[in-house]
């Protein structure tokens, strides 16, 4: 059973790849809707608040009679960025939205979890980093389950791993993919494309995230694996975008020497390699909880392709 949310104030934090489909779909269904980022910009029927997250006062204001707030808020790709403003992101939200009233839900990826061993991830993996910006998330996760338990903030967080999709320009299917690959060139790839790795499609994400605001209480005080396709590999969604765009589309793999030298002069290269090992093993998202309990499935992969191909025309096509 979902609550309902017209007409009640939904406060989303952050408006890139997810947070402004999920702003989008808030809208949609009738809620009051608010954006907090640094930049300019809102989706239609939402109102904008400009600040920065880093300011807890800000954080007070921009949740004050808000219902639900979505934290979809993502440092630079850089994990010095993230030992610094992840965990004030979460003290910030944690506290205005425990003092609102408010619900917390929070997008998670899954770099606390470590190596697997190529066994499924759910709800029960163990938390065991083996990266920097892993350990970083895993603290953050840390605080705010452990608000949760003392009654501080209701809580709950929804886990995606590597996405695709409209809008997805930060991802290893972004500009330095589709740019190229539109142009009749090879589309340029960091990972290895034969991996066995789950995809999130984005507004998946967002579907989900959107669920988790209006669950019943039980849904509270854990994280969920958000719904996804089955793992395949990053060629075989590739072979789909080319069907949908009616021709192949082509690509070429950085050799990991090449990414370990460049890693030491690019710093953006360097955080890449550190989560390289994503695709050394069978990377692998069991979502049934989340299916079973919600109803909510993703949307069909040949759909999300044309939808993906359809965005990256209009993006980057010539």
């Amino acid at each position: 059973m979902m609550r309902s949310m017209e007409n009640e104030l939904q406060v989303v934090f952050g408006a890139g790849q997810v947070g402004r489909l999920l702003a989008e779909r808030l809208v949609a269904r009738g809620s009051r809707v608010r954006v907090v980022r640094r930049s300019s910009g809102a989706p239609t029927g939402a109102e904008l608040l400009q600040g920065d997250a880093a300011d807890p006062q800000l954080c007070a204001r921009a949740v004050a009679g808000a219902r639900v707030v979505y934290h979809c808020l993502n440092p630079p790709y850089d994990s010095a960025a993230w030992a610094k403003l992840v965990p004030r992101y979460m003290d910030n939200l944690i506290v205005a939205t425990g003092e609102a009233g408010a619900r917390l839900v929070v997008l998670d990826n899954l770099y606390m979890l470590g190596r697997t061993a190529g066994v499924p991830m759910n709800e029960d993996t163990p938390i065991n980093p083996c990266s920097r910006k892993g350990e970083i998330r895993a603290r953050a996760a840390e605080r705010l389950f452990s608000a949760h338990r003392r009654g501080e903030v209701q809580a709950v967080s929804g886990r995606a791993s590597d996405y695709y999709g409209p809008g997805g320009e930060l991802t290893h299917l972004g500009a330095q993919f589709w740019k190229p690959a539109l142009a009749g060139k090879r589309g340029r790839l960091l990972i290895d494309p034969d991996a066995v790795h789950t995809y999130h499609y984005i507004p998946d994400v967002a579907a989900a995230l959107a669920v988790l605001g209006t669950g019943e209480e039980d849904v509270l005080g854990r994280a969920w694996m958000l719904p996804c396709a089955r793992a395949g590999s990053l060629r075989q969604l590739i072979e789909r975008f080319a069907t949908a765009l009616g021709r192949p589309l082509q690509i070429t793999v950085a050799h990991r020497w090449l990414l370990k030298l460049g890693a030491h002069m690019v710093p953006f290269l360097r955080e890449i390699d550190e989560m390289r090992y994503q695709w050394e093993e069978p990377f692998v998202v069991d979502d049934r909880r989340f299916r079973q309990r919600f109803g909510l499935v993703p949307i069909p992969l040949d759909e999300a392709a044309k939808a993906t191909v359809d965005w990256a025309t209009r993006a980057y096509g010539t």
